[in-house]
C-alpha cells in the first residue's frame, strides 16, 4: 500500500533524524521511564534510538550502572501483582492471562519497545553481552539477563531463522566476519578461506536472521569425503587435490561457530546439523555418512583436576613427565566422554553434551587428531568423530534427555571398558 509504506518512510526518517541532545543529561534510567511512559510512536522511535546512542558511547563503569539501575527498578509492579493475584479463581482462564501479564518485569517491556528502533536487534545483543560478561561478578543481574534471553528466545526461534550457503559469491562484509568469527580451526586469510568455501568438496552453511541480515548466528564448515576422518589436518592441508562431490560417501562436519556472545543460551545447533543433513542429502544422494570431526576441550583440565580416586583415571597409568601415549590418550578420552558428569547428569564435556543432546553416537576417537599447540594444550591432540544416523538420532536424543545414557559405538564401549 503505497500510504502504509510513505508511513513507515516517515517514521524511519524521524528515528534516524538527528536528536538537538540527550534529554535528563543522558540519564538513562530516567530516559527508559520516560519511554515507557511514550504514548507517540515516532517521539518512541527517537527516544528509543538515543537510549541506545547514549548507551554505546558509555563507558564500562556506566554500563554497569545502567544495567543495576534496569534490576532494581524496572522490575514487578508489586501492587498490580497482588491485585491480579487476588482477583485470580481457579477456571477463570482471562484472570490467568492478567495474572501473567502483572508478573512481567517492565524491563522485558524496555528491550521490546527498545527493540522497535530500526536496526535495534544487534545493538540489543551486543547490550546483552555486555551483560553477560558482568553476571560472574554481580550474580543478581542474573534476573534481568533472563529477561533479555526469554525475549530472544522468541525473537530467534528457528521459524525467523533463514539457512544460507556461504561461498566465494557470498558479499566481503559477511567472509570477513567468518574469518573473524571462527572459533575452532582459525582461518589464516583469505586463500584458507576460499579453500574452505569455494573448493567443490567443501561448504559452508549459516542461520542469518532477517533483523541482523548481515550477522551469521552460527556456522557449520563441512568437508566432503570418501572415508570418515581421523585427524584435522587431512581436511585443512595446502594443495591437497578436492574430490569430485559426486563421489563423496561421507560429510564431515569439522568446525561449528557461534557469532553472537550476545545470543549464549540460544540454542541454533541442533536445528542447523539437521537442516544441513537434509539439504546436503538432496543435493547429494550418494553421501552415506553424517560425522563430525570434534575436539575434546576439557579433557587435559579434567584429568588434571581428578583426584586419584576418581573412576575416570581408574586403571590408566599416566607418565609423570611426558606426555601419554596415544592408546592411553583415547582410553582416557573414552572414558571421559562417557562416564564424566555434570550435577544435572549431563556430559562433563560441553562438545560431547552439544551433539549428544542433538541425538548424535559418540562413533570413534582418534589419538594424534589435532597436533596444533591448541589441540595438544587441551587433549594431547585427541579429536571425536561424533555419528549423525538420521534413523537414530531421535531415540538417541530421548535417551540421553531422559536417562543421560551415552549413545557409542562398539570400539568405544571396549575402549571406555579396558
Amino acid at each position: 500500500m503505497p500510504e502504509r509504506r510513505f508511513l513507515s518512510d516517515i517514521l524511519r526518517r524521524v528515528a534516524f533524524g538527528a536528536w538537538p541532545g540527550a534529554r535528563h543529561g543522558g540519564d538513562l534510567p530516567e530516559m527508559c521511564h520516560e519511554l515507557l511512559g511514550e504514548r507517540s510512536e515516532a517521539s518512541g522511535l527517537v527516544l528509543g534510538r538515543e537510549i541506545l546512542d547514549v548507551y554505546e558511547a558509555a563507558d564500562a563503569e556506566a554500563r554497569a550502572s545502567f544495567f543495576e539501575a534496569l534490576a532494581q527498578a524496572f522490575g514487578v509492579d508489586e501492587a498490580a501483582l497482588e491485585a491480579a493475584i487476588t482477583a485470580w479463581r481457579p477456571g477463570d482462564g482471562e484472570a490467568a492471562r492478567r495474572l501473567h501479564a502483572a508478573a512481567e518485569p517492565r524491563s522485558q517491556e524496555l528491550i521490546r519497545v527498545l527493540n522497535r528502533v530500526p536496526g535495534a536487534t544487534a545493538r540489543l545483543v551486543r547490550m546483552r553481552a555486555d551483560l553477560l560478561g558482568l553476571i560472574k561478578a554481580r550474580p543478581h543481574l542474573r534476573g534481568l539477563d533472563g529477561d533479555f534471553r526469554h525475549l530472544f528466545a522468541s525473537w530467534f526461534n528457528r521459524g525467523f531463522l533463514e539457512l544460507r550457503r556461504v561461498d566465494w559469491s557470498t558479499p566481503a562484509a559477511v567472509l570477513e566476519k567468518i574469518i573473524a568469527y571462527e572459533a575452532v580451526h582459525a582461518i589464516s586469510g583469505w586463500d584458507d578461506l576460499r579453500a574452505r568455501v569455494a573448493d567443490p568438496d567443501r561448504r559452508l552453511f549459516g542461520f542469518f536472521h532477517p533483523a541482523m541480515p548481515g550477522e551469521p548466528l552460527i556456522f557449520v564448515e563441512v568437508a566432503l569425503m570418501d572415508r570418515v576422518p581421523g585427524a584435522i589436518a587431512e581436511i585443512l592441508a595446502e594443495g591437497r587435490e578436492p574430490l569430485d562431490p559426486g563421489a563423496a560417501k561421507v560429510a564431515v562436519f569439522y568446525s561449528i561457530s557461534n557469532c553472537q556472545k550476545g545470543l549464549k543460551g540460544i540454542s541454533f545447533g541442533n536445528f542447523l546439523i539437521k537442516q544441513v543433513v537434509a539439504e546436503l542429502s538432496a543435493e547429494l544422494p550418494g553421501l552415506e555418512t553424517f560425522v563430525t570431526l570434534s575436539p575434546v576441550p576439557g579433557l587435559r583440565a579434567f584429568v588434571d583436576a581428578a583426584g586419584p580416586d576418581d573412576p575416570v583415571l581408574a586403571g590408566v597409568n599416566l607418565p609423570a613427565d611426558a606426555a601419554p601415549d596415544d592408546e592411553t590418550t583415547r582410553r582416557l578420552a573414552a572414558r571421559y566422554l562417557t562416564q564424566a558428569r555434570r550435577d544435572g547428569g549431563t556430559a562433563f564435556d560441553p562438545v560431547a553434551h552439544f551433539h549428544l543432546s542433538n541425538g548424535a553416537e559418540l562413533y570413534d576417537i582418534h589419538g594424534a587428531g589435532d597436533l596444533s599447540d591448541a589441540g595438544r594444550r587441551n587433549a594431547w591432540g585427541v579429536m571425536v568423530n561424533y555419528l549423525y544416523d538420521p534413523v537414530k538420532t531421535e531415540a538417541n536424543h530421548r535417551s540421553y534427555a531422559h536417562d543421560g545414557a551415552v549413545a557409542m559405538s562398539s570400539k568405544v564401549r571396549a575402549l571406555a571398558k579396558k
